[in-house]
């Protein structure tokens, strides 16, 4: 502090030079000790490079307050505004609630916030429903753009460079693992082999059952024959999160159907762990589904390696694959830079689910379904919309749920999935869907009775789940439906991964003389109202030659 208070009574330039001098020889001392590099230190520098807003010049409120500073200084500009943004950020990267943050608790309990919807404000209720994660989404493009432009420009040595940063996987020299994989890297239990072989069977038969056998062929009007044909986009990157849980599933529902389309590159990307070693399970089903290579990389940096390509990572056509805030950005980014010729699947953020439940519904299975999905991350969303319940049958669902997190292993997690999930009491199963609908999930489960009927009326979903023996899980893993699933509300305009992901529809015209004088007419006459003469001679030369023939 004494010498931050020097350099900022130094007046002259050679005082300023002096006391910056000090300043700084403090600053990296301190760094030293505290393990800290350069890299570091340059890597926030490129964070504070991006702010959109700095503050004024005020003092931070601590700072502020010990100076005596406080009498007229607007605090929210200092520590307030400083805490929000690192506590959004701390959002967007999952990390686990620690054992003092009060996240997800009411009353000493976990549990969402709950309000009846027809003694609320309609404002309230789609507050309510807003996901946390479209609250913060200025500062992470903030953040990820540099991090798109320094793989864009660096390359191999930018991306390992984040991977040993974000990672911890420094003793990784390549960014890269290529096929053939070595058996060494796929050694797994018998059970496990087994699981994955039948979800990858039945992941199969149901995109399979989705190709396109023969062409669509459409005889418009006499001697105008138009067609359509599917072809398999070339190269397509898969994202594979990893951070908080190997997800191999998420390997499988990506990788098979780019297999059955007949992609003729795979690359998956998936964060390393910290030896720099990757998941024996990824590694089993890139074998299976025959990927070129494996990304040892995750977030905006791994996005943006398949997106340009480096030296070492091959580039592809199109992404897809779920991710955190910053996986999502990044997709976004380069699926908008021309240059990149990229395309994504979806915004495919954090995972969400919308339960809605009756009093038929077993308290135990409400509890269960919400908590699968709050598991995955801070930043994870679970609704419960719950049709007609009593105060009493609303407590056995809160108290499931509170006993069924305690003993999760995710707690932590969970509770900060929890602090931003809501229940909202409904008086019928109308209000329920419209609901639902407005809010567009990512999973829908119907616990309700004549599930199969109330399914009638979703309009806007990722995937539902019909009935009380038809849990989220299976669709996650092993019954065949794909969970690479739209979220923030982009299921209303946007369906999850299939086969038609993965392939591109061309068309064709075939006319004969007769079928071009036959539509001739109408296409001179709208490029004559459209002042497109060479339009209307490319047809009116071909009339003219056939009337010369006599054909």
């Amino acid at each position: 502090m004494e010498e931050a208070n020097e350099l900022c009574e130094a007046k002259s330039k050679d005082d300023v030079a002096f006391e910056a001098a000090d300043l700084l020889y403090f600053a990296l001392t301190k760094c030293v000790a505290a393990g800290v590099t350069l890299e570091d230190v340059e890597q926030n520098l490129d964070a504070k490079s991006v702010k959109v807003k700095r503050r004024q010049g005020d003092a931070k409120g601590p700072w502020a307050e010990r100076a005596g500073l406080t009498n007229g200084i607007n605090l929210t500009n200092g520590t307030a505004k400083t805490d929000e943004k690192k506590e959004m950020l701390k959002e967007a990267a999952s990390v686990p609630k620690g054992k003092g943050d009060t996240a997800g608790l009411r009353n000493g309990r976990i549990q969402m916030a709950r309000y009846v919807a027809s003694e609320v404000p309609q404002s309230t209720v789609q507050e309510a429903l807003q996901r946390p994660s479209q609250r913060s989404t200025e500062k992470i493009m903030g953040i990820v753009n540099p991090i798109i432009k320094a793989v864009r420009e660096g390359g191999d040595a930018a991306l390992l460079k984040y991977t040993h940063q974000f990672e911890k996987a420094t003793s990784l020299t390549s960014p890269v693992l290529r096929a053939p994989f070595p058996q060494s890297m796929m050694n797994l239990p018998p059970e496990t082999i087994e699981a994955i072989d039948v979800s990858f069977e039945n992941i199969r038969k149901f995109h399979a059952a989705q190709k396109e056998e023969k062409p669509l062929v459409v005889e418009t009007m006499p001697g105008v024959v138009c067609t359509r044909f599917a072809r398999p986009i070339e190269r397509v990157g898969l994202y594979v999160p990893g951070g908080t849980a190997v997800l191999p599933s998420t390997a499988l529902m990506l990788g098979v159907p780019a297999m059955v389309a007949g992609c003729k590159t795979i690359v998956i990307a998936s964060p390393p762990r910290a030896d720099g070693s990757i998941t024996p399970e990824i590694v089993y089903v890139a074998h299976k589904i025959g990927a070129q290579s494996i990304v040892l990389a995750g977030g905006a940096q791994a996005v943006a390696a398949m997106a340009y390509g480096t030296e070492s990572v091959s580039k592809v056509d199109k992404i897809l694959g779920p991710g955190n805030q910053f996986v999502t950005a990044g997709k976004m980014i380069v699926s908008n830079d021309t240059s990149a010729g990229v395309s994504i699947d979806m915004p495919a953020g954090p995972s969400e689910v919308l339960v809605v439940a009756d009093a038929a519904a077993n308290p135990a299975f409400v509890a269960s379904d919400l908590l699968s999905q709050a598991e995955h991350g801070v930043d994870s969303q679970v609704v419960l919309i719950a049709v007609d319940l009593s105060e009493k049958q609303l407590a056995a669902v809160e108290d499931e749920l509170h006993q069924q997190a305690s003993a999760l292993p995710r707690v932590d997690i969970v509770r900060g999935a929890i602090e931003h999930s809501v229940t909202l009491v409904v008086k019928d199963i109308e209000e329920a869907m419209r609901l639902s609908n407005l809010y567009a999930p990512e999973h829908l489960i119907l616990q309700v009775e004549n599930a199969q009927d109330v399914a009638g009326l979703v309009e806007n979903a990722g995937s539902v789940f019909i009935g009380q023996w038809t849990p989220e899980s299976v669709g996650d893993y092993s019954a065949g439906v794909n969970h690479s699933l739209p979220t923030y509300g982009y299921a209303k305009q946007y369906s999850g991964v299939n086969l038609a992901s993965y392939v591109k529809h061309i068309t064709s015209s075939n006319l004969t003389a007769q079928g071009l004088r036959n539509v001739g007419g109408a296409v001179m006459q709208l490029a004559k109202v459209e002042e497109l003469e060479a339009h209307r001679r490319a047809v009116s030369i071909r009339l003219a030659h056939l009337d010369r023939v006599g054909a």
